[in-house]
């Protein structure tokens, strides 16, 4: 019996509903803002900002600014502290702790009931549904789901949980839905890497895996150890029926080609989704095409502020231009009100409004004008590694300033999983591709006038794994930030490489 032909008629209301984004976009996404603010009236920031006065998108603007964490930050403690009816009128309980960062100081994101169940869940639902319409003959859930996710612990300041995203949907999620994915729950939310990494392989080597959800980065090693630990060479000889790898995170552009070598099964299908402990953005929704689909009906309205100019002024959905990068801002269903996530994006289409992720707006090189986004970078690093029969584990990059001996130059620290013939070689033709992708880096390498080819330092294996231990952040959703305008987070790395 296939079970996935069973269950497909199920996704086809909700398909329906999704076709209607490339017609009535901005209907949607006023809807949801009123329903926002007439929910949220009666809250504390509501009253503030008196939400019971707005009614349209431009009187929106005027009662409430555009919010970055720091502005948040005395609602949402006083939230963990156990006040309720501050951000959001319905009882939070888990708090995401955010990996968009990883300096010492956390972001806690509040999760509300809404949040997991209109916004996380069926986000969730919403990438099976358009993969299975892409994918005529998948046997979807004739086999398991792994997802590789995150630890939960209790909050520092009261009886509310905090944690990963991902642990806190894993903690909440429909017991149906265990029945359909593994490892179990106690495994799942284990908070030691090297001792989950052991027992996910122990528990699931022996499943029938169909698809797999998590961060490309944690999952390669993850396969790696499963394949060391079974003596075989290719997952689809442990997991024959797997068939497709729900990733997100960071760019999957690095790890395409080793995730290729370590499956071949030609029936296996990657999705690039956007998930982070903000909401459920975006998914993949053509499997030959880039670039994903926002969801705009699941309880969040969304905002951009353009790129490239000195305005700081927000725009709607409907104001949005294809081909131009931006930086998104939220309202959502959780309690956070024009909240700059602090993540910039590349609108490829606005009928649909479909987009990819460009970068961070910490996470950048501009120490010379360059303007170096990390989308360039990974690019950039995939297209070397084809050339050259590379592989990249993990990288940093950093600006070295000009002395009155030396021009400036970035500086990359890279662990290769399969090293380059020649390191020089890599080097330039690193260099050569960042100038093909970005014409600010191109005009600044000119003659080398204003900035000197890139340098290359091989990294020690696992030294990226080791700085990330130290700072408690090994395994789930955490992440090296790929490239920084300062020298702190680099040279904190290069003294693992020197030891």
């Amino acid at each position: 019996m296939n079970l996935t032909k069973l269950l497909r008629p199920l996704f086809a209301k909700r398909l329906s509903q999704i076709d209607r984004y490339a017609d009535c976009g901005d209907i949607i996404q006023q809807k949801t803002l009123i329903d926002l603010l007439q929910k949220a009236r009666k809250t504390q920031i509501g009253t503030a900002y008196r939400f019971n006065e707005i009614s349209s998108y431009k009187s929106f603007t005027e009662h409430v600014p555009i919010n970055g964490y720091e502005e948040l930050k005395p609602y949402i403690e006083r939230t963990m502290r156990g006040e309720q009816n501050i951000l959001w009128p319905t009882p939070i309980r888990h708090f995401a702790k955010s990996s968009g960062t990883t300096n010492d100081k956390s972001k806690f994101i509040p999760v509300s009931a809404e949040a997991l169940r209109h916004c996380h869940y069926q986000g969730g639902a919403d990438c099976v549904a358009l993969y299975l319409r892409e994918n005529p003959e998948s046997r979807f859930f004739s086999g398991k789901g792994l997802v590789l996710g995150g630890s939960q612990a209790q909050n520092p300041f009261g009886t509310a949980y905090c944690g990963d995203l991902s642990a806190t949907l894993i903690q909440n999620i429909h017991p149906l839905v265990n029945l359909i994915r593994v490892p179990s729950k106690k495994i799942a939310l284990m908070s030691e890497w090297d001792t989950k990494l052991e027992a996910i392989a122990n528990s699931t080597i022996g499943c029938d895996v169909t698809n797999l959800s998590g961060v490309p980065s944690w999952f390669l090693v993850l396969i790696k150890h499963i394949l060391k630990k079974t003596g075989r060479q290719d997952l689809s000889e442990i997991w024959p029926h797997l068939e497709v790898f729900f990733h997100g995170g960071i760019s999957f552009a690095p790890y395409r080609e080793q995730y290729q070598r370590l499956i071949s099964s030609p029936q296996m299908h990657y999705v690039e989704t956007y998930n982070a402990s903000e909401g459920f953005f975006a998914v993949q929704n053509e499997l030959d095409t880039p670039g994903m689909l926002l969801l705009i009906d699941l309880g969040i309205f969304y905002e951009f502020i353009p790129l490239g100019g000195n305005s700081e002024q927000a725009v709607p959905l409907w104001e949005v231009e294809a081909g131009r990068n931006y930086e998104l801002v939220i309202t959502s269903n959780g309690g956070l009100w024009r909240y700059r996530m602090g993540d910039t994006v590349k609108v490829l289409s606005t009928h649909p409004l479909k987009i990819c992720v460009s970068g961070r707006t910490k996470h950048y090189i501009n120490a010379f004008g360059e303007e170096l986004m990390v989308d360039n970078a990974e690019q950039a690093i995939a297209r070397t590694c084809q050339q050259t029969g590379a592989s990249v584990l993990n990288y940093t990059a950093a600006p070295v300033y000009m002395t009155d001996h030396s021009k400036g130059r970035h500086q990359w620290l890279i662990e290769f999983s399969e090293l380059p013939v020649s390191i020089e070689e890599f080097a330039q033709r690193l260099d050569q591709n960042l100038q093909n992708l970005n014409s600010d880096y191109e005009a600044k390498r000119f003659k080398s006038i204003a900035l000197e080819r890139l340098e290359i330092i091989p990294a020690k294996a696992g030294i990226f794994d080791d700085w990330l231990r130290d700072h408690n952040k090994l395994g789930g959703q955490h992440k090296i930030p790929r490239l920084y305008n300062r020298r702190d987070i680099i040279e904190e790395i290069l003294k693992y490489n020197n030891q």
